[in-house]
């Protein structure tokens, strides 16, 4: 099973490269950011069910959005972070910091910790048990605000 995941995501990844490798920069960073804010509403699903109100817990609207954030974090978003993609372009504002660019090894091990934590987020939500979804959800924010920590600029 591991071998046919890692099999799909290098695919996966190959793909994604050669179609980012087609598309415009501007392109790239509208993409690429209607992947994060698609991800951002399904943990704040998560979030809401979990932290701010969890009397309104619905294990099937939690699954499903832990599952939506898992799809996103195994897409190959890595490939939409291209040549040109460092600064605003045309009416695409990014705020990516240029260290991301200059520092690989660190952007790839945040990266495959977000993918584990989305990963286990996943897993963890199909049991429908809030308490250890809650555990993960807190695990799966702090590898977000990890890359955001240091590769982010702020508003």
């Amino acid at each position: 099973m591991k071998i046919n995941k890692l099999v799909f995501a290098v695919v996966a990844l190959g793909l994604a490269a050669g179609a980012s490798a087609q598309m415009k920069p501007e392109d790239q960073i509208k993409y690429r950011k209607a992947g994060y804010s698609f991800m951002s509403w399904n943990m704040g699903k998560i979030k809401a069910q979990t932290i701010d109100n969890p009397g309104s817990f619905n294990k099937d609207q939690v699954a499903g959005a832990a599952n939506a954030i898992a799809a996103i974090a195994n897409s190959g978003m890595g490939a939409l972070y291209g040549p040109g993609t460092d600064k605003d372009v045309g009416n695409q504002k990014t705020r990516v910091k240029p260290e991301f660019f200059q520092q690989q090894d660190e952007v790839r091990k945040l990266a495959v910790a977000f993918v584990k934590e989305a990963n286990e987020l996943q897993k963890v939500a199909a049991t429908g048990d809030a308490a250890a979804i809650k555990a993960q959800f807190g695990k799966t924010g702090e590898s977000c605000k990890a890359c955001h920590d240091k590769f982010r600029k702020d508003e």
